[in-house]
């Protein structure tokens, strides 16, 4: 089991605080796995295994499970009066109102709630209402670079563990998996789930084949500026003919089943939110090769698509950055300030135009934040005018 310690910190520092902990990602990221890390953790530091109340509500044993009254029933007489109960409620979102059986147990002062779920709407409608400035969310993501290789010798080649994890796919059991067939079918399998329980079964959309198409447009468009009119007119264009309002809807419900990550367009110089030139990540490379086979895919996207989540699983609030008519592929927010970054897959040629091309945003831009330069090229870290470039695979294991 992968130690993931970044998270651990995360729980560590919410544990005992009053405060229901809502753990959102998508399926099969490790939060599931991340509750048996966490009651491992707890049962190491003086906690009993009665003070542990554990309900994977995907379990067969709960399939009778339907209603926050049940649920709550459920939970209600293993709590011990006097002592510290700490219950973990795994995919909740799949009871009809849950929300009403968390807010009971919240109010039970010794209850220390951990619910996770795979879909956004979990924090929206009775749950926000109920329980507006008594939860905190944590945002799980599969494994990130630095965790994947964290299995393999020291000895190994970074390079290659790098191309085995942009094709092996990030989710924490293909490393289970060593046949590569085996694996494709069981990435295949975990995005039918995905679409038929996470979306098809919420939303009720009724051409799944029309949803499957467009998944597999947006996986071969990652890092490309989308409005749902192009992606309408270009899929009519060949063949599959789809309204701008059905796209628009598909993309909201993946957005919600954390497939995809919408990154909107912010104007350095203007300091405004632009309304125009969304682009979506996925939230993991190996499904794209599960789903498209061997077709080739821009290098340059998919370097950008992996430093994205780093960013995101550092914390970073995230933005396209446009400066006069360029565009810098990440501006990152934080509560320390804001720092841009360029990403491209390497920027040697002869004539040094590469360079001087991904270099432009940056020099545009007249602020004194940090600015990276992020490439797979195998160089010292170097300056240009105060522009730091770094190794990304050096950067994302930093």
């Amino acid at each position: 089991m992968i130690q993931r310690n970044e998270y651990l910190d995360i729980f560590k520092r919410f544990l005992d605080k009053h405060l229901i902990k809502v753990v959102t990602g998508i399926r099969r990221c490790g939060k599931s796995t991340m509750f048996e890390i966490f009651q491992d953790y707890l049962l190491n530091n003086g906690i009993a295994n009665d003070q542990i109340i554990n309900i994977n509500l995907e379990d067969g044993d709960y399939i009778d499970i339907e209603t926050g009254k049940q649920l709550y029933n459920l939970v209600k007489p293993g709590l011990l009066p006097n002592k510290k109960m700490y219950i973990f409620l795994d995919e909740v979102q799949r009871v009809t109102d849950f929300q009403k059986a968390v807010d009971s147990l919240y109010i039970i002062k010794n209850c220390d709630i951990y619910i996770t779920g795979s879909n956004a709407n979990l924090l929206s409608g009775e749950l926000a209402t109920l329980l507006s400035g008594r939860y905190v969310e944590i945002k799980m993501l599969p494994l990130s670079f630095r965790e994947y290789i964290s299995v393999f010798p020291k000895d190994s080649n970074i390079d290659r563990l790098y191309n085995e994890y942009i094709q092996n796919s990030s989710f924490p059991y293909t490393l289970e998996l060593s046949n590569p067939r085996d694996r494709r079918q069981y990435l295949q399998n975990l995005f039918d789930t995905i679409i038929l329980k996470d979306i098809v079964a919420r939303k009720k959309f009724p051409d799944i084949a029309l949803l499957q198409s467009v998944v597999r447009f947006m996986f071969d468009n990652i890092g490309n500026t989308c409005s749902t009119k192009s992606i309408a007119d270009t899929m009519t264009s060949m063949g599959r003919k789809i309204s701008v309002h059905t796209v628009e809807n598909y993309l909201t419900a993946l957005t919600d089943s954390f497939t995809f990550y919408k990154i909107s367009r912010y104007d350095v110089k203007g300091k405004q939110y632009l309304k125009t030139g969304d682009k979506y990540y996925a939230a993991d490379i190996g499904l794209r090769y599960a789903l498209l086979g061997t077709k080739k895919a821009d290098a340059g996207h998919i370097l950008e698509n992996i430093i994205f989540l780093e960013l995101l699983r550092r914390g970073y609030e995230i933005y396209i950055g446009k400066v006069k008519n360029y565009e810098v592929d990440f501006i990152a927010i934080n509560s320390a300030g804001i720092e841009y970054y360029q990403v491209a897959y390497t920027v040697i040629d002869a004539d040094g135009k590469t360079m001087e091309r991904e270099l432009k945003p940056l020099n545009e831009i007249t602020d004194h934040n940090p600015k990276y330069l992020l490439t797979m090229d195998h160089a010292p870290v170097t300056s240009h005018n105060g522009i730091k470039q770094i190794n990304a695979l050096d950067w994302l294991l930093t």
